[in-house]
């Protein structure tokens, strides 16, 4: 019986995480399908050690992900410089575009929220010692 129990929870819990979307034309379109604020990160994935704390103790959490994929569209414009970690030169042009646009101070990590028309309604970033429930929140100061 507990083993049922955890395939059960396992499985809704793999369906409520938050998904990614692969490229920003997608994130537009699925914030204004689902009327959805997006959260847009910055991040060096693999060299900027705020920006994997983020990541790894916040954005991977169950309670960040649950949430997420109900609340928010998510993209992560990633710069990798590990050349094993490159991304697609149309992907990494994206993201240098939206970095144009969006980060034009070139902060790591930038996490910018904004509605389905591209308005900014604030940003922020790596937060020590916080916690995915308090990161919420802090988004969601922005959207009201």
């Amino acid at each position: 019986m507990k083993k049922i129990i955890y395939i059960l929870l396992f499985a809704c819990t793999g369906m409520l995480q938050a998904q990614w979307q692969e490229n920003f034309d997608n994130a537009l379109k699925k914030a204004a399908t689902e009327d959805k604020p997006i959260v847009l990160v910055f991040s060096g994935s693999d060299w900027c050690a705020p920006c994997i704390r983020l990541k790894r103790h916040i954005f991977d959490s169950e309670e960040f992900q649950a949430y997420a994929a109900e609340n928010y569209v998510m993209y992560d414009a990633d710069f990798p410089r590990k050349k094993q970690n490159k991304l697609p030169e149309e992907k990494m042009n994206q993201n240098k575009s939206l970095a144009e646009k969006y980060n034009p101070k070139g902060y790591f990590p930038l996490v910018v929220v904004m509605d389905k028309d591209q308005n900014v309604l604030g940003t922020t970033g790596f937060v020590a010692r916080t916690s995915p429930e308090k990161y919420i929140k802090t988004l969601n100061k922005f959207l009201k």
